[in-house]
């Protein structure tokens, strides 16, 4: 078991950053905020930087509710190369994350490890289903006393990257939930739910629906160019259920490239079937049930996203990928 001093033993600076993965979702965010307070608790300050946007409704309305606050890298002006970084909810040099100026000594995450990196302090456990349920354990384990707005941001990380309970659970999980449950405002955590879907993301889930192919129970959908990463994860939810369909694999184009976001209910990998699958054209990764990639487009194709004809082969080449390695897995 992880001792919370350790970290505290670990930490030189009286002022640290602590930096989620891009785009943070409830999870992200609600574990950034309680080791915030867990440093704070210890008399070490600290700011909670990321990459991109907070464009999740319910992430959205988490950080304005709760007051939690989180500034864009582009806004952060006082980070030294020698600055310490606590990495939450993400490791260092996957896709998701960016290589700020400052050290990230330490990582605190509950995905697979797909690149070993040598952190002064980790606690990297890919069988608990949310990183906030690691940071609840901290305030437990080390009796500090946890705040009504902290339980309720660590309780809705839980709940929202579980899928309510639904979804790659483990003990650490039931537990805090259960520990955390009548510690948390549940009015709040009700109106982020309400928050969760914006009127202008409905046009994403129509694109959705009207590109959907599935091929041996496993469908693909695009939602069109630069949907939110939240967004297209909540998609990629949503077309799971489907009674025809077991895997989804969906996808936007961004500037840079194409964004993928990846669900199953088979008792496949589907965090290494990403790694597998893209080898060669891009990155992924994930847990056993989720995940997520990114395929860059080729620097020597002149505006590839207006390009039709290289667009269409290179999302035909990650659909058949794709389907090569599910089926390969399948026959093992």
């Amino acid at each position: 078991m992880k001792n919370f001093n350790q970290i505290i033993a670990g930490l030189n600076d009286k002022h640290v950053f602590i930096q989620t993965h891009n785009f943070p979702d409830p999870d992200a965010i609600a574990s950034a905020y309680g080791l915030q307070e867990l440093l704070k608790a210890r008399g070490i300050q600290s700011t909670i930087c990321y990459k991109g946007h907070v464009d999740h409704g319910s992430a959205v309305a988490m950080a304005q509710k709760l007051d939690i606050k989180i500034v864009e890298y582009a806004q952060v002006k006082d980070m030294a190369e020698s600055a310490e970084i606590i990495l939450v909810d993400a490791q260092k040099g996957n896709a998701n994350i960016i290589d700020m100026p400052g050290n990230e000594v330490m990582c605190i995450d509950h995905h697979p490890t797909f690149e070993k990196i040598d952190y002064v302090f980790e606690d990297i456990r890919p069988e608990v289903g949310a990183c906030a349920s690691i940071i609840a354990e901290y305030f437990f384990n080390n009796d500090i006393t946890m705040s009504r707005e902290v339980a309720t941001a660590l309780l809705y990380g839980i709940k929202v990257d579980t899928a309510n309970l639904t979804r790659g659970v483990s003990d650490l999980d039931l537990d805090m939930f259960y520990r955390m449950y009548n510690m948390a405002d549940h009015y709040l955590i009700t109106s982020m739910d309400n928050s969760a879907l914006r009127l202008e993301d409905l046009r994403a889930y129509e694109i959705a629906i009207n590109s959907i192919e599935t091929y041996d129970r496993v469908s693909f959908a695009s939602v069109g160019y630069n949907c939110q990463e939240a967004l297209i994860a909540s998609i990629s939810d949503f077309i799971m259920m489907l009674d025809t369909t077991d895997t989804t694999v969906v996808y936007s184009l961004k500037e840079g490239g194409i964004k993928l976001s990846i669900r199953t209910m088979e008792e496949l990998n589907v965090g290494k079937i990403t790694n597998d699958a893209l080898e060669g054209i891009g990155n992924g990764g994930g847990h056993e049930n989720m995940a997520g990639g990114f395929v860059p487009y080729d620097e020597s194709v002149s505006s590839p996203v207006n390009n039709k004809e290289y667009i269409d082969e290179l999302v035909a080449d990650i659909k058949k990928r794709f389907l090569e390695t599910i089926n390969s897995c399948k026959k093992l």
